[in-house]
Order: structure tokens, then sequence, then C-alpha cells
């Protein structure tokens, strides 16, 4: 098949190997163009323009996809699919004409299960215990379209964002070479989204990230794995931010406050909440490095009826 693949951050990293090394015909790729990043505002080359660099693949990054000349100039490719993943901006009804026969989307949730901007950190921030990727046929919505193929992974219990990011990521790509593969064999029968069973993944916000100890060690634990790596949870103690790396869940006490500090050994700090202990065993203070908690212990003075802090620090301006 002539394939124009669309795709962005490291996710789509996977796909686009996967396809350049089949024997698909990659005609170019689109990304988002170069951003600035950092103090000195250099130049940010995306994940995948490097890997097409690299390639040697033409490369595209037009500042929206969906100019009527751009869009022209790709139909001079004639395109049999086009292929998007996390490509970062919404095409419109015109552009997913282009191809012969349609625009196909790999999304990272088990549609219609967490449609939207941040499927995989959802499904850990709610519990799930699985997830999975699927390949559908792009329409005007916003992942509506008709299911392709779909492949379900579980959720371990020491998932985190990133790692179940780089599972789903490694899938998509086979996922997507097998959804090619049915297709040219005319083995595909799209099937229509159960619109009834849709939920929403909506975007991250920095402050979801502030700890609040009334709630039960099961979800603020959740909350560690699926804000890991960004932006990452924090509590305050003696009004300075400490970020929380990693945590373990045990049962409490009758006796447990939320937020104060039940037990201290060289696991972690126990800290009680609204139902049983998070154990903290990696943190990061502000300023520094992230280290074991039993480290961080060696410098900073812990004790059983500490309390830690709930109100979030004023923004610095």
């Amino acid at each position: 098949m002539n394939i124009i693949f669309m795709g962005t951050p490291e996710f789509a990293l996977p796909t686009l190997k996967s396809l350049h090394q089949s024997s698909h015909s990659i005609l170019a790729v689109i990304t988002q163009p170069d951003r600035p990043k950092g103090r000195g505002q250099k130049l940010l080359v995306s994940p995948i323009k490097q890997y097409a660099l690299d390639s040697d693949l033409p490369i595209l990054q037009p500042k929206t996809v969906n100019d009527p000349e751009f869009i022209e100039s790709l139909k001079q490719n004639r395109p049999d699919v086009i292929i998007v993943v996390a490509f970062g901006q919404i095409l419109s009804a015109t552009f997913l004409k282009i191809p012969t026969q349609f625009c196909i989307n790999l999304h990272s949730s088990l549609l219609p299960k967490y449609r939207g901007a941040a499927p995989i950190h959802r499904a850990i921030l709610n519990g799930e215990t699985k997830s999975g990727v699927t390949t559908m046929i792009m329409d005007k919505g916003m992942d509506t379209g008709d299911i392709l193929l779909m492949q379900e992974t579980p959720i371990h219990e020491t998932d985190t964002a990133q790692t179940l990011h780089d599972t789903l990521s490694k899938m998509g790509g086979a996922l997507v070479l097998e959804t090619l593969k049915r297709l040219v064999e005319n083995t595909l029968l799209p099937i229509q989204q159960d619109h009834s069973q849709v939920t929403y993944a909506a975007k991250l916000k920095k402050e979801e990230g502030l700890i609040h100890w009334d709630q039960s060690a099961t979800t603020l634990s959740n909350k560690v794995r699926g804000l890991t790596p960004w932006p990452g949870t924090y509590t305050l103690l003696n009004k300075k931010r400490l970020r929380i790396l990693k945590v373990q869940v045990s049962e409490g006490s009758p006796d447990d406050t939320p937020g104060k500090v039940a037990r201290v050994t060289d696991l972690g700090i126990e800290v009680g909440t609204g139902k049983g202990r998070l154990i903290i065993t990696e943190l990061q203070p502000a300023g520094k490095k992230s280290m074991p908690t039993k480290s961080f212990l060696a410098g900073h003075k812990v004790e059983r009826g500490t309390l830690f802090d709930t109100v979030p620090l004023p923004k610095q301006s």
C-alpha cells in the first residue's frame, strides 16, 4: 500500500518503524512543526521527525494540515491510506477524504472507552485492570469512527503511565501492520462503536498532581502511577513541595488521620489516608534528585505525627 504517515511524539515511533520496515511504501511523513523549548528556546525536533531524517523519509511540517493548498498537494500523491498516530491536530472532513480508502487512527484505549487526550493516564487513575489499542476509520468526531481491530493487555499493579505507554506503543505498531494486512486481504469488517458505553479521557492538568490525603490509599496509589512521569504527584512538608514517585498501599488503623505520619520504617513513610495507609518509598524534594525514602530520612526529620499539608502553594509569577 502507498501510505502517508502522521504522528509526532514517541508513542508513534514503533508504528512508523514497523511501516518503514514493511513492504508498504511511505510517501511522506507529516509531523508537527519544530517547537521552541527550554530557557534557550531552542527548536525541538519531534521523535517522528528525527526518525524520518535518519531514515531519509520525506518530511512535511505544515502549520495546519487543513490548509486547502496542502490538502491538494497530498491528493497528488494518491495515498491508499493515511495512518494517524498521536499527531496533534484535528483533521477536517476535507482532509479525511484524501486517501483512496480512508484515514486510519491508532488510539491507546479499548474504544469506546477513554476517547480523548489522555486515555493511558485516565485508565490508571480510574483503577482499570486492562487497556489496549484500537485501530479505527477516522470520521469528523473525536475518536468516534468505526473500529477495525483491537488488542487488549492487562494493567499491572506496578504499571505507571510511562510503562503502559511503552507497552501500548509497541502493540500499536503491530496492530497497524495487521490492520493493513487484513485490509489488503479484504478480510476487515468495520464495527460501529457502542456509543452507550462511551467514556472520556480529559487532558491532564498540573494541579491534579496535588495529593488529597482524605482520599483512599488505593486512589492515591493510582494517582501516583497514573501521573508518572507527568505532571507528577506532590504533597507539602513544612510548606515545601515534596514529589511522591513510588508508593505502596497497606491496611490502616482506626487511629489514623489523613495526612498524618503513622509510622516511619526503613521501607518508607506510612501516612494515614481516608482509607488505609500510603507508604511513600521514593520521593524527590524540591530542587533535588529523586531518592529512596530511606535516603531522604537520613537528612530530614520526619517522625510519627508529622502532618503533610494539602494546601497548594501559590502560583509563581
